[in-house]
């Protein structure tokens, strides 16, 4: 399997400087606490923080050694800088000496990760929150097709807090015009986003159109959800996360994520082997992003199976359906159990929109 992706996309840069998937409904799945252990998809680290400072070990595993050098960059960031300097860093807060950070951690950081930030110095000048390729997709589309549709003014009123009612009325009176419909199925496609934003591959066992499922859940964020404390519809809409932080950077749970950062183990490849390395203990729950989603449904099987042998009883598989359906359960009913009514309540909740699912399932005690 990992020779597979590997071959058909690339993981040679960093993809996601942030997590896209919301942490508050990760965690409300996983159940994280002191003394569980979770094999996590590292991708921008945030997810794994969020378990750590919610007391859990977690074990991060990724094809990317350029995820793993942004992980490890925000860790040693998280562990040496208090919380505004943290947030500066980052780049959250404006600053011109985001470099006379770096150079703080530098001597802290693992041989590899210090040639990758090295070289790409020039990313970290507007803070690491950017350097992501799915991040510049989000920015070429701020910048460059959402003025096109609205102005400033307009996406500040989307952003302000009202009722559902009033949200809806706003997006089928002002926010919803021709414009809107016609520029976000094109830069919302397959192709667009596919070369811009993830990796062509990432589509390869997608059917029907992409942009008008994605259409249809932003409709959705943008109506049943609330607008005003979503980070995600912030980061997107005006760059920054300005309104809402993401769960990881919540200053209430600053100091439990600082100290909680020696349970944090991060691992260079397949999350199966990473459960083969570290699995000895057993693991608690599985954070798996959307795996699935790049793997054909026998593949996905196998790795799925691979991760299964190293859970403990009670042990919780979380992953997100983006547009091919996959879900695990039902291949092994007599040692899993779909957690159906959980998930599709959380799913209702779920502020990374532009997904189709969220699966959990759950280990059969005595299994």
């Amino acid at each position: 399997m990992s020779q597979d992706i590997q071959q058909r996309a690339r993981f040679d840069i960093i993809r996601y400087a942030n997590c896209w998937e919301d942490a508050d409904v990760l965690c409300e799945a996983l159940q994280p606490g002191p003394g569980r252990r979770i094999l996590s998809i590292a991708s921008g680290g945030d997810n794994a923080f969020a378990l750590i400072a919610r007391g859990a070990g977690v074990v991060a595993a990724d094809l990317s050694a350029a995820q793993l050098a942004c992980v490890e960059l925000k860790a040693a960031a998280i562990r040496q800088f208090s919380y505004d300097a943290l947030l500066v860093f980052l780049g959250i807060e404006p600053s011109d000496q985001r470099l006379a950070g770096y150079a703080e951690l530098r001597a802290g950081l693992s041989a590899r990760t210090r040639a990758y930030w090295d070289a790409n110095r020039r990313v970290l000048a507007r803070g690491l929150i950017h350097a992501g390729k799915f991040e510049r997709y989000f920015r070429l589309f701020r910048t460059r097709i959402l003025p096109l549709v609205h102005g400033r003014r307009t996406v500040r009123d989307l952003l302000a807090p009202r009722d559902a009612a009033g949200r809806t009325a706003f997006y089928d009176r002002t926010w919803n015009n021709l414009r809107w419909r016609l520029l976000f199925r094109v830069f919302f496609s397959r192709f667009v986003m596919g070369r811009m934003g993830r990796d062509p591959e990432f589509f390869r066992y997608v059917q029907g159109s992409v942009a008008a499922r994605i259409l249809a859940r932003t409709r959705y964020a943008l109506t049943v959800l609330p607008t005003h404390d979503n980070p995600y519809l912030d980061y997107i809409l005006t760059g920054d996360f300005s309104h809402t932080l993401p769960p990881y950077l919540v200053s209430g749970q600053f100091d439990a994520l600082k100290a909680g950062l020696a349970r944090l183990t991060l691992f260079e490849g397949p999350v199966q082997d990473a459960a083969r390395a570290h699995g000895a203990e057993g693991f608690d729950g599985f954070n798996l992003s959307d795996i699935f989603e790049y793997l054909d449904e026998n593949t996905g099987r196998t790795v799925y199976e691979r991760l299964l042998d190293a859970a403990r009883p009670g042990a919780r598989f979380a992953y997100w359906n983006m547009l091919a359906p996959r879900a695990y359960a039902g291949a092994f009913p007599e040692r899993v159990r779909p957690c159906a009514e959980q998930a599709a309540a959380l799913f209702k909740r779920d502020r990374a929109f532009f997904y189709s699912a969220f699966v959990v399932e759950e280990v059969l005690r005595g299994a």
